[in-house]
């Protein structure tokens, strides 16, 4: 088949749902399908198979979104026809100005569409301090339903994100399926350390991933000269972050680490925290679980993360640095526990989240809607 995916936002590889996207249109390729990217990368300007468009100016939110490495597309109706003349079907990565333009255009043309709901309305709306205000969530949904209600079917990474739609749009022809994590990521049972206990966690330095709570509660620690955390990761929040962590007794560290060495870096830790108020699916934390690293998650109820606990001592409070430290203190206190749940994290990640198995799953819902697709007047 041929398949046109449509990225609002590609780029550097420094977040989840441009890794998401790449992985996708990777797996579709080598199962020998033709693929149309449709983005903003003009280093992908007359790169085979690339359809460019300009580059959106998203006015007070282009500081932050060029901080965090990303483009937004601008929509361009003459690149947008020519990307998806011909195509079988049309899948579209986010809710975004691209994404909503081409779902318009592509059901004129009575092609089947596609889109993945991986976005939570508090990702943004947390820019502007208004995560905690209902009425900016539900004009932000809003927003992302212009996409959705011209879909055939939603890829939905989460049951946690089905549900949320749902709850609010209807039922839908929906299809959970994970985003997956690579098979690099998997025990290396011998690790290179220097005496610490190494606390890892890994995302953007943003608002809503609430990294001030993992270095408040390393502070609190009992063995808190004993532990070296890594903040992996960037965006703008740094300063602020590394200003916080300045009195730890261990000095942190922080950085962006290509995908190859965070294997190492998540094998060489002894626990992960995920700290986030609002994640909707948090493959950083599936990805450590697959390295049979320990998980302590926070209990946000914006928070999909949390149904992957699987003792009551991986999860805390969100925001509750006491409550983290209480944790953290168990963890490096329970040598045999941490071991054996490492074990037991790993099994569920390979079980649950292998790629391979998530990405046919992916290419399965293209050929079925393709297959049920039935062209209307529009």
């Amino acid at each position: 088949m041929t398949i046109t995916v449509v990225c609002d936002v590609l780029g550097k590889e420094n977040n989840g749902s441009t890794v998401a996207a790449n992985n996708l249109i990777n797996y579709l390729k080598s199962r020998n399908h033709t693929v149309k990217v449709l983005c903003a990368d003009s280093d992908k300007q007359n790169t085979e198979g690339y359809f460019i468009v300009p580059g959106r100016n998203f006015l007070m939110f282009n500081k932050y979104v060029e901080s965090n490495g990303v483009k937004l597309a601008k929509p361009d109706e003459e690149v947008i026809r020519r990307a998806v003349e011909g195509s079988d079907i049309v899948h579209i990565m986010f809710p975004f100005a691209l994404g909503i333009a081409t779902a318009k255009i592509a059901k004129k043309m009575r092609l089947p569409i596609t889109a993945g709901f991986h976005m939570l309305a508090g990702n943004f709306t947390s820019q502007l301090h208004l995560e905690d205000l209902d009425l900016a969530d539900k004009i932000t949904y809003n927003h992302f339903h212009k996409l959705y209600k011209n879909c055939d079917a939603i890829h939905f990474p989460t049951e946690f994100l089905k549900d949320l739609y749902e709850g609010m749009y209807g039922k839908t022809v929906g299809y959970v399926i994970s985003n997956g994590v690579n098979d690099m990521f998997k025990p290396h049972k011998e690790k290179s350390g220097d005496g610490c206990f190494r606390i890892l966690s890994i995302g953007r330095y943003s608002k809503e991933k609430s990294q001030k709570t993992i270095i408040d509660a390393v502070k609190l620690s009992r063995y808190s000269d004993k532990i070296r955390l890594t903040l992996a990761g960037s965006g703008p929040l740094k300063n602020k972050l590394m200003r916080r962590a300045e009195k730890l007794p261990v000095p942190a560290v922080f950085g962006f680490y290509p995908r190859n060495e965070m294997v190492e870096v998540i094998n060489n830790s002894d626990l992960y925290i995920h700290s986030a108020k609002i994640e909707a699916e948090g493959i950083s934390c599936i990805e450590a679980m697959a390295c049979g690293v320990v998980p302590v998650i926070s209990d946000s109820g914006k928070c999909a993360t949390k149904s992957y606990a699987l003792t009551e001592n991986s999860i805390f409070s969100f925001g509750n640095a006491e409550d983290l430290a209480n944790k953290i203190d168990w963890w490096i206190e329970h040598d045999a526990e941490r071991e054996k749940y490492g074990d037991i994290y790993a099994d569920f990640a390979k079980e649950k989240f292998n790629q391979k198995a998530c990405m046919l799953q992916m290419e399965n819902m293209l050929l079925q809607t393709i297959k049920a697709h039935s062209p209307k007047e529009v």
